[in-house]
């Protein structure tokens, strides 16, 4: 991938998702760039793994690491909180980790796990930091959605996925969220230097979807292997949107392979991106910053 022209010195960016597949591969990018990069990760051995590999192969030693389970409201305020006291600037925040389960599972705060970790999380960190992004401007805002979106269908009376289960029906929603969400950001941040754009990365082959157990990790990598992307394609459009000048300014688009897409359409429906948005207000408890 060419990054030439990119220069990321002195830019702060923060990155979910980031020890495995397109978010450890764009963390390394940025860090190469320059940038200081700071990871969120679940586990301290996985997380320490990837930040000694930015720190080895970058010669970057300004990378850290934040431990948060993004499904649990508590610990995504906390992560926003423990950024803020360490940074008073943030110029990138990538919205990257997600998850998919093929049974109906719960957080701790008795939302759909999918649901919460794929769109609420990202709407409740993103409202944690959005002070800090505003005031570091210009500043970038980056979410990672899927081309599933074009199968989803947001049903205002069962948010929550009950009664039948379909795992890549309710990813497929989630990822619709997270366009819709997107451009409702968007118009929020207009005209204060922050832009904000959702991206689908291709079908990448990762760890994705691997937490279903050893079968289903096993079809997945079958499935996948001979039509996946590599981790580096995947991440080649997120790394784009975070160091690119082509870009600066350029606000509410859906990206593939660098290029501007049409969303579905039901995804433009300004009035379902704002009852999105206040019902994502009340799942996350009315958060004063949201």
């Amino acid at each position: 991938m060419d990054y030439s022209g990119m220069d990321m010195r002195g830019k702060v960016c923060l990155v979910t998702g980031a020890t495995n597949g397109i978010g450890r591969v764009t963390a390394l990018e940025l860090a190469k760039l320059g940038a200081q990069v700071v990871i969120v990760a679940r586990s301290q051995e996985r997380g320490q793994a990837v930040l000694d590999a930015i720190r080895n192969q970058t010669g970057n030693d300004s990378a850290e690491m934040l431990l948060a389970d993004l499904s649990d409201q508590a610990q995504v305020r906390k992560l926003a909180a423990d950024f803020k006291a360490r940074h008073d600037r943030l110029h990138v925040l990538i919205n990257n980790a997600g998850v998919l389960n093929f049974r109906r599972r719960q957080t701790v705060n008795g939302l759909e796990m999918t649901m919460a970790v794929n769109h609420a999380a990202y709407y409740l960190l993103t409202h944690g930091l959005r002070d800090l992004i505003v005031a570091s401007a210009p500043a970038r805002i980056i979410n990672v959605a899927s081309d599933a979106h074009y199968r989803g269908v947001i049903d205002f009376n069962n948010l929550q996925s009950k009664g039948p289960y379909w795992g890549m029906r309710t990813y497929s929603n989630s990822k619709l969220m997270n366009v819709m969400y997107t451009y409702a950001l968007a118009r929020r941040t207009a005209g204060t230097g922050v832009s904000a754009n959702v991206v689908h990365p291709g079908l990448v082959a990762t760890g994705f979807a691997h937490n279903n157990g050893p079968l289903v990790s096993l079809g997945m990598r079958l499935i996948m292997a001979p039509i996946s992307l590599t981790p580096e394609k995947g991440a080649d459009t997120l790394i784009w949107l975070a160091a690119s000048p082509e870009v600066e300014g350029v606000s509410g688009k859906y990206w593939y392979q660098r290029q501007a897409l049409r969303s579905l359409e039901t995804s433009y429906d300004e009035a379902a991106q704002e009852r999105l948005w206040q019902a994502t207000k009340e799942l996350v408890g009315g958060d004063p910053a949201a």
